[in-house]
């Protein structure tokens, strides 16, 4: 089967829609406000961003359907043959920054790339004449943030990861989980992002339809995965000391998508629209110098526990 990439987009779309109507009914009063936007290389998207919201004090969910005719360095790195190939992206990226400390930071990503063939007798058409490797691909997934972690929504979250691509075999959810646990790693900070959860590139392993088919379940899990832990925590009450954490575990999440994120680099160095592509970043965050936390406190738990990969999927929380 030959890729489809306005059957990617249809999907893509409805998946934008139910996740903002799913989280402005979670956040009780905040609304998402949409951008249209466009760019001169070609395509376009619409951001949508929630601001102030009596549970998200931060959401952004963003659809976009770029095109151009020269790949950025962060895209031709491991791909050298796509150089001077007319190409095709489209996506769905979502950042949610809860304003309760003891509800996780959540993002989300599903996306589609496509390269056009090479011009007929063209040197890179000659040069792909010895490359197997198909000219489209899937990648995404869904990470989460802790600031206050608990061992049943971590629970929670893998397993229903986990469930979300057993239908395509039993070792993609260890496969995606490491690959999540490697990619959203500071390596300046030698510590994970968060807890992890599933992450994917590269992926056309089953055919166009079945490996649309993954892509599809990974987004579709994002919701059941989140919502509840947030029903769950959204009204715990917390102190000072809660809030000044979570500002300052937000900055590793600054760091993060600023030196690290192949995403936000792609989006930066093909000239995509600014402001969407850092939706991602919290409204406020602070940093402390050479900060470390108390032993045996709260806050040492979430480095003691959650900041270490686990096999949470199996996790025993009785």
């Amino acid at each position: 089967m030959k890729p489809d990439p306005a059957a990617v987009k249809t999907y893509l779309l409805s998946l934008q829609d139910r996740i903002c109507a799913a989280l402005e009914q979670e956040d009780g009063t905040g609304k998402f406000r949409e951008d249209a936007w466009t760019r001169p290389e070609g395509g376009g998207g619409r951001t949508r961003i929630l601001t102030e919201g009596a549970v998200f004090e931060k959401a952004g969910v963003a659809f976009s359907h770029v095109t151009g005719t020269k790949l950025p360095p962060s895209a031709t790195a491991h791909r050298p043959e796509l150089a001077g190939r007319p190409w095709e992206a489209l996506g769905v990226s979502l950042v949610i920054h809860p304003r309760n400390p003891f509800v996780p930071t959540s993002h989300a990503n599903v996306r589609f790339f496509c390269a056009a063939p090479a011009a007929a007798g063209s040197a890179i058409e000659n040069r792909e004449s010895k490359i197997k490797n198909p000219t489209w691909w899937f990648g995404g997934g869904f990470d989460l943030t802790p600031y206050y972690g608990f061992e049943a929504d971590a629970a929670h979250w893998h397993r229903t990861a986990r469930n979300a691509v057993a239908p395509f075999g039993d070792a993609l959810y260890p496969r995606f989980k490491k690959t999540c646990d490697e990619y959203f790693f500071l390596k300046h900070r030698g510590e994970p992002r968060g807890i992890g959860g599933l992450f994917f590139d590269d992926f056309n392993e089953l055919g166009f339809a079945r490996s649309f088919a993954l892509m599809q379940a990974v987004g579709d899990a994002y919701l059941p995965a989140y919502q509840p832990i947030v029903a769950r925590r959204k009204a715990t009450a917390y102190r000072d000391r809660e809030r000044q954490f979570q500002l300052y575990r937000r900055g590793r999440y600054v760091e993060f998508n600023l030196v690290w994120d192949r995403g936000t680099h792609f989006g930066l160095q093909s000239g995509g629209r600014t402001e969407s592509i850092l939706m991602s970043l919290p409204p406020l965050v602070r940093w402390d110098y050479d900060w470390k936390p108390e032993p045996g406190s709260p806050e040492a738990r979430l480095y003691d526990t959650f900041l270490k990969p686990q096999d949470w999927a199996d996790f025993n929380c009785e």
